[in-house]
């Protein structure tokens, strides 16, 4: 399994989205670009996360933050969550191999069927994850779980942001 080391790279990332092609190697923010993996359409957890972010993606924005979500479905599911969500202000993008997804350090599961708010698991998907990207490409911050529970709180993540850039606070974790 990989593990992304802090101040170091990250993996090229080149997903479609719902408002057309990204790069990450294109991003121009002024302090960071997050990128928060998430589990899919059928995932209740995620919907909720999502609609967090979507009402934070202003302030995010005003911190010098561009923020991607992204999952492994494929097109018609993230247009199915984009609108049952109501999400208005965020991108989502779409089709993330498991190539991409293990090269960021991403958990993998296996489909189990119908979940409990009766949506179908795609055969396989990642796990969520959160990553804060220098405009660089160096890697600032992540957070990967094996679970959709207990994810970062945006509100605090934009605090913690606040407090980085305030303080010049260096990246840690560094050390191998």
């Amino acid at each position: 399994m990989v593990v992304l080391k802090t101040r170091q790279a990250v993996p090229a990332l080149n997903v479609e989205t719902l408002k057309g092609a990204w790069s990450l190697s294109d991003q121009t923010p002024d302090n960071f670009t997050m990128l928060v993996f998430y589990r899919g359409l059928h995932c209740p957890l995620c919907a909720k996360y999502l609609k967090e972010l979507d009402k934070l993606a202003g302030d995010f924005a005003a911190a010098g933050v561009s923020v991607l979500a992204l999952s492994s479905d494929d097109k018609a599911r993230t247009e199915q969550a984009l609108a049952d969500w109501e999400l208005k202000n965020i991108n989502l993008g779409y089709g993330l191999s498991a190539e991409q997804a293990q090269a960021w350090g991403l958990h993998r599961s296996a489909g189990r069927g119908l979940t409990s708010i009766g949506i179908e698991e795609p055969a396989e998907f990642s796990e969520p994850g959160l990553f804060l990207v220098r405009p660089d490409n160096t890697l600032y911050w992540a957070q990967i779980s094996t679970m959709p529970f207990a994810r970062p709180l945006f509100r605090e993540v934009l605090g913690a942001v606040n407090f980085v850039v305030e303080k010049d606070y260096p990246a840690r974790g560094e050390l191998v």
